[in-house]
């Protein structure tokens, strides 16, 4: 059945304001189900987690729903599910806990497409053990990430390998699964980055190759928390700085402090929404959410495929990436302004786009473009509509015509 994008939108009380969101891939607009689960959570009697009296019953409850939610949307089990508050954090918490593991001479892999979240812990961690850094490299014209390249990265001493699912400046897909393969066989682990990733389509950490699978939920329409995932039995082998009185059993000595329990129930009820995209879709949660997904995806690439058509028609224009699997996100400078002033000059037209490096420092710094202000970003999301990328097609044009008569 076709994608049913007015029942979507009405989920999401944000949209009644007007703007147009292509900055998803900063950060998605909230359901309503999401805003009433954490009201709710908030207008109830929490404790801190304990079993000893029902306010501290239901804090247990939300931790343990939120966890079984992630597990739900990545195939993974509940027990491997690390929340935090960012994957920056989680990503630093496993770098520093596999990093004291490291010795001078061993070697990480990471990658010049990556968010700096996925790229930075890595390198420092490598630094403070004397391990040596191989960079895995891109193609500028195309944005693509040769998996093949990694035969000759990875070797007997490489530790640990650290790639993106998803580019969240180009919207690159890499083939995670081959290079994850070329990992395993030299012995080493596998972190992915699937922040931007996993809104955009199914996801299934076994699929994936990797041994760390890193989740932010707010760019899947839930609150600012972060999940990352991998098998049990991997963390029970990993020992991370903590508390001597915090828990040691996993996965929550890997947690540091007290979690905000009425985000949690936020989570929990995003991944609800999710699978509810499909409303003809049966099954148990996790069947729902990969249907779901596929509906979404299906719609965000026709959008996609939309607004690429009329971004290579407009002449002023210059796109950057052009890979054969990518996240519905491209980024793009138009001539005479700069990325900054054209997100500006766009905001007043009621277009919410992002401007800059959006942390994916290494891809733009390789590119040269950093330096002059990188580019706008330009990413659909599953509550975006033809209409609004026909307005921002037009407004591109707009703008591109009212340079030129300054310029004359």
């Amino acid at each position: 059945m076709p994608f049913d994008i007015a029942r979507t939108r009405a989920a999401y009380p944000a949209l009644t304001e007007g703007f147009a969101h292509f900055d998803g891939a900063g950060g998605t607009q909230t359901p309503q189900s999401v805003i009433d689960a954490v009201s709710a959570a908030m207008g109830t009697a929490l404790g801190n987690r304990t079993p000893a009296f029902a306010p501290g019953r239901r804090s247990l409850e939300l931790v343990d729903a939120a966890r079984a939610a992630v597990a739900d949307l990545l195939g993974a089990a509940p027990r491997g599910v690390v929340l935090g508050p960012s994957a920056t954090a989680l990503t630093y918490t496993l770098a520093r806990t596999l990093g004291v593991t490291w010795r001078p001479g061993d070697e990480v892999v990471v990658s010049r497409l990556d968010h700096d979240a996925n790229v930075r812990p890595w390198v420092q961690a490598a630094l403070a053990a004397g391990a040596t850094v191989r960079w895995a490299e891109f193609d500028p014209a195309t944005g693509e990430l040769p998996a093949g390249q990694y035969a000759e990265l990875v070797g007997e001493r490489t530790r640990l390998v650290a790639v993106t699912a998803g580019s969240n400046a180009v919207g690159t897909m890499p083939d995670v699964s081959a290079i994850a393969k070329t990992a395993h066989a030299a012995g080493a682990l596998v972190c992915v980055d699937g922040v931007h990733s996993v809104p955009h389509g199914p996801t299934d950490l076994a699929s994936t190759g990797a041994d760390f699978l890193v989740t932010s939920a707010y760019k899947w329409s839930g609150p600012h928390l972060a999940a990352m995932v991998a098998d049990p039995a991997r963390w029970e082998s990993l020992h991370p700085a903590k508390l001597v009185p915090s828990s040691d059993a996993v996965p929550d000595r890997f947690e540091a402090g007290t979690p905000s329990f009425p985000l949690l129930a936020g989570v929990a009820a995003a991944v609800d929404h999710l699978a509810g995209l499909d409303p003809s879709a049966t099954g148990d949660r996790r069947e729902r959410v990969r249907a779901g997904l596929a509906a979404a995806q299906a719609y965000e690439e026709a959008l996609f495929d939309r607004l690429l058509a009329g971004l290579a028609d407009n002449p002023a224009v210059t796109v950057y990436g052009s890979a054969a699997r990518r996240c519905p996100t491209v980024s793009f400078r138009l001539a005479g302004w700069s990325p900054a002033g054209l997100a500006a000059a766009l905001g007043e037209a009621r277009l919410c786009l992002s401007s800059g490096d959006y942390y994916a420092y290494e891809y733009f710094r390789a590119m040269g473009l950093r330096e002059t202000g990188g580019a706008v970003r330009a990413s659909v999301y599953h509550y975006n509509t033809a209409d609004e990328v026909d307005r921002l097609l037009s407004e591109l044009h707009t703008l591109a015509r009212r340079r030129e008569t300054m310029g004359r």
